[in-house]
């Protein structure tokens, strides 16, 4: 997120901050997922106990992606299932890890935000937010809370986008159809803005439309519902040229 879209990190402490929380944002790596869907336990195991006693003193970990919290979540227990004395730590991680907007509807209790975003815009369901963490009706409830927006389906908005991490690089071809069939139930409901919860399928989803000439801007939901949605759009440059 740092060095890719960092707006979504000043979003996500935003929307901390505003429902109440104390935000530390520890020095960190990436949360392993790249070498664990690959087979390589190895750096999985060595990045995640970097992840482990980075987070470990506090009392939640947030993530704005659905991918990382599933990583954490779920395959840390599995990673370490093994080892006796990291196995409780790595338990105790994941207990308290959470996807961001899960976190504020269903931990903190969030029912609104003070947002507002002019416009149609349709939201695409990340494999891991939804078949992992159960995000589904967590972002639509905030983004029905914010003024000036407009919330459209698009059809099979839990299709997947065809990114998958390394899947895009590995099988591109069949990735490629995949966004393809994407992007046109994107466009079907003519949104002027398409969200989700995890950058890899922004990015994916954002580069298929631009190359097809579309005017329909990307940007991760933790944006808008900070009130940052005047952020260029991902695949735009500053000054919202692509």
């Amino acid at each position: 997120m740092d060095t890719i879209r960092p707006s979504v990190g000043f979003a996500a402490v935003k929307l901390l901050e505003d429902a109440g929380c104390t935000v530390e944002v520890p020095a960190q790596t990436c949360c392993g997922q790249p070498a664990f869907n690959n087979g390589d336990r190895a750096t999985a195991k060595a990045l995640a106990m970097q992840m482990i006693e980075a987070f470990e003193r506090y009392d939640a970990i947030v993530v704005p992606s659905g991918s990382c919290g599933g990583q954490i979540i779920k395959h840390y227990p599995e990673l370490f299932a093994d080892d006796p004395n990291l196995a409780p730590r790595a338990n105790r991680l994941a207990a308290k890890t959470h996807e961001l907007v899960s976190f504020l509807t269903d931990i903190l209790g969030v029912q609104a935000v003070a947002a507002h975003y002019p416009g149609r815009v349709t939201y695409h369901d990340s494999c891991s937010g939804l078949r992992e963490l159960g995000i589904q009706s967590q972002p639509r409830k905030l983004l029905q809370s914010v003024e000036g927006l407009e919330l459209v389906e698009m059809p099979h908005s839990d299709v997947c986008c065809g990114f998958g991490g390394t899947f895009a690089v590995k099988y591109g071809d069949i990735s490629n159809q995949i966004v393809t069939e994407k992007v046109t139930n994107v466009a079907s409901v003519e949104p002027d803005t398409l969200l989700a919860g995890d950058m890899g399928c922004l990015l994916n989803m954002a580069g298929k439309l631009s190359r097809q000439g579309s005017s329909i801007k990307v940007r991760h939901v933790a944006e808008v519902l900070a009130n940052m949605g005047d952020e260029p759009a991902i695949g735009e440059a500053e000054g919202g040229k692509p």
